[in-house]
């Protein structure tokens, strides 16, 4: 019978997956684009609202300008996009900006490209569940009088989502995607046909409020910096694009056209959603401050500021309407579901880095569903945390955001850069070197734009908070290293040398003895049978009464093995067997001391907590002496035969157990260093009895 655990396990996640499996979870197109594309599709939901609220602090007028800010954006996007099909056609591993910037630039610009990415996946998740947080308490007030603990709720979701596999999680998110461009773009274009077809005059729920602006007498160079800034916020638009390329190995083959198609149509339905709002947002004379209670002068008692989308929405549809609940409710959903690109470009990235041994080993393994859950569960814990520090405002997020995405942008576009003019050096047929001069001057045009935007945004959002991403990009980077050098100094100390082994002179084995009990004749029979030069029992006198009797059961018994007693004055254990096993390895160097530990196996969780804590210390303080091996003997208590033997083999090794167990598929061993592995192979290996 399965484990109550077991059970929540599989009605949350379901059936584990076999490795040849993966082929199957493959995406489409149609898959893919919600899949990797929802963060920059669910961004037009919260860059229109910086925009304005940026320029909010020059007064109403300063609204004119929205539009033009949005053409500079758009443009930006154009040019990223079109930059980074030339990077999925050139590099389809999937390694992404990371890859590109390691091959062309040099590790060290690649660990600053990750890190970069690496905080801008958790940025995402953060900033889309508390903007999706915001636009449902804009609809529905309980949301907003809870928010902080509906995020967090919102995140536990999507984890589970991702859990159970990428193409069920992508088949869960496509219909809300599919349906939020739907609702956005007819509310688009319902309300731009009725004010400039129809001729209709709609006016936003803000149209007529008055705004007191903080700076009222901008200079010149003041409102260029302010310009600048939110050019800057209004680029939150664009993060996301990057996700694609580092998931192209996710899509179906030909992947590297489907990956450069998926761009293109995320770009333009991006582009559409994004000038459309913010035209209509004009159109309707809608007004959106940063902060209602000191910049609106004599508004409606207790006031509260709706996100743009539901305003909107309001005005297109009449409040109260059918169609204005649905256009908060998926904007909400998609929002949500933004995070959804960082849970799949996040435990990808890890798992490569993790691979070139800049992460811990443990997130590059899949979990049972064929998930990185590791890498899945990692980014959701630093998210909710962030979520709570900062309150789930995605106003304090904000700042935050987009600065490590043009990080990775910029230092990706010049290693393609450098990628095009390598292979012009060889590249002789001039069909080709047409080409790869049009692909280099998109990738040159792009480095310089996406430079341009990092300075701009370095600029008008350090001080605001993107200091602390900045801080958190360098420790990043510099632990990254140290684990790097961690790894390679260990691959070091254990590369083979070419000299043959040196076996030990001898091996002297000692059984360590608390009572005369069936593990203890068992740790006996089994050190007698590996034939050691010597064979010494050893117990600890802590207790004059209880070393007596061991001694008279040890002779009653007539067990053919020496027991030495080893004072302890002050009734420690462990030191005192430390010091024994060092004076029997101390008259010859190239002896070896075996050290034979009869432990109890317990079924139970609590049990561990009453049996095994002194065998533990001393197997712990053992594994640091030199020259000395230590063999653990159990003993099956009867609660330990009522343990799911199947369920721990799954759990140690985090792949489904298959078979006998005496002929595991499911090794460890295997699934890190081979996954692909024949099955004749992996049915060779057998358990150790």
């Amino acid at each position: 019978m399965a484990s109550s655990t077991s059970l929540a396990k599989r009605l949350l996640l379901g059936r584990p997956f076999r490795s040849d499996r993966l082929q199957h979870t493959l995406l489409p197109k149609r898959i893919a684009l919600p899949v990797f594309a929802s963060d920059a599709l669910s961004s037009v939901a919260y860059a229109p609202d910086e925009i304005l609220l940026t320029l909010s602090i020059a007064g109403a007028g300063a609204f004119v300008f929205a539009p033009w800010v949005t053409l500079a954006v758009a443009v930006v996007m154009v040019t990223v996009v079109a930059s980074y099909r030339q990077n999925v056609h050139a590099y389809p591993s999937g390694g992404g900006d990371y890859e590109v910037a390691t091959v062309n630039l040099g590790p060290r610009f690649g660990v600053a490209v990750a890190s970069a990415l690496l905080v801008d996946y958790i940025l995402t998740v953060a900033v889309s569940v508390s903007a999706g947080v915001s636009n449902l308490g804009s609809v529905v007030p309980f949301v907003a009088e809870h928010k902080i603990g509906i995020a967090l709720a919102a995140i536990g979701i999507l984890t589970a989502l991702n859990l159970r596999g990428l193409r069920e999680s992508g088949t869960a998110f496509a219909v809300p995607t599919y349906l939020f461009i739907v609702v956005i773009v007819g509310m688009i274009i319902t309300g731009l046909v009725r004010v400039f077809v129809l001729g209709q005059d709609l006016r936003a729920p803000s149209a007529d409020i008055v705004i007191d602006a903080e700076e009222h007498h901008l200079t010149s160079f003041a409102f260029a910096f302010l310009l600048l800034r939110t050019f800057s916020s209004g680029c939150a638009a664009l993060t996301g694009v990057e996700a694609i390329s580092n998931g192209v190995p996710a899509f179906k083959p030909p992947k590297s056209r489907n990956a450069a198609t998926t761009l293109l149509l995320l770009g333009g339905t991006a582009i559409v959603m994004l000038v459309g709002i913010v035209m209509l947002a004009k159109a309707t004379h809608l007004q959106y401050v940063e902060d209602p209670m000191t910049q609106i002068i004599g508004g409606p008692e207790n006031y509260v500021q709706k996100t743009v989308t539901a305003q909107l929405g309001e005005t297109v549809f009449g409040s109260g309407s059918v169609l204005l609940y649905l256009v908060g409710a998926v904007t909400a959903l998609i929002l949500f579901l933004a995070a959804n690109t960082a849970f799949n470009g996040f435990p990808v990235l890890g798992s490569i880095l993790a691979q070139d041994r800049y992460l811990p080993r443990q997130l590059h393994t899949r979990g049972d569903r064929l998930a990185f859950s590791n890498g899945i569960i990692f980014l959701a814990a630093t998210a909710m945390v962030l979520i709570v520090a900062f309150e789930a405002e995605v106003t304090r997020l904000i700042q935050l955001y987009i600065v490590g995405v043009f990080v990775s942008f910029t230092l990706s576009q010049a290693g393609m850069l450098r990628h095009w003019n390598r292979l012009l050096r060889t590249q002789r047929d001039p069909d080709v070197r047409r080409r790869m001069f049009r692909s280099r001057a998109i990738n040159g045009f792009g480095m310089v734009l996406t430079g341009a935007v990092l300075i701009v945004v370095l600029i008008t959002k350090f001080m605001l908070g993107a200091w602390i991403a900045i801080a958190a990009m360098l420790v990043i980077y510099v632990l990254m290293l140290g684990i790097r050098k961690h790894y390679n100094r260990v691959s070091a100390e254990l590369e083979p040398s070419e000299e043959r082994p040196i076996l030990p002179s001898r091996n002297h084995a000692v059984v360590l003895v608390s009572k005369v009990h069936k593990p203890t004749l068992r740790a006996l029979a089994y050190a007698q049978a590996t034939r050691p030069d010597t064979l010494t029992a050893v117990t600890v006198n802590v207790d004059d009464k209880d070393t007596r009797k061991i001694q008279d059961e040890w002779e009653r018994r007539q067990i053919p093995v020496s027991l030495t007693v080893v004072d302890s004055p002050y009734r420690e254990i462990t030191r005192p067997i430390i010091d024994f096993v060092k004076s029997v390895r101390r008259s010859s160097p190239r002896d070896v001391v075996t050290v034979f530990v009869p432990e109890y196996v317990v079924g139970r969780w609590w049990e561990h907590l009453l049996h095994n804590q002194s065998a533990l210390r001393i197997k712990g303080r053992l594994l640091f002496e030199p020259g000395v091996m230590v063999t653990s003997v159990p003993w099956q208590l009867q609660s330990s035969q009522d343990r799911d033997l199947d369920r721990l083999d799954r759990d140690l090794s985090r792949a489904p157990a298959r078979g006998p167990r005496t002929r595991r598929t499911d090794s460890p061993f295997a699934a890190v260093a081979a996954p692909h592995r024949p099955e004749p192979a992996a049915e060779a290996e057998e358990e150790p009895k």
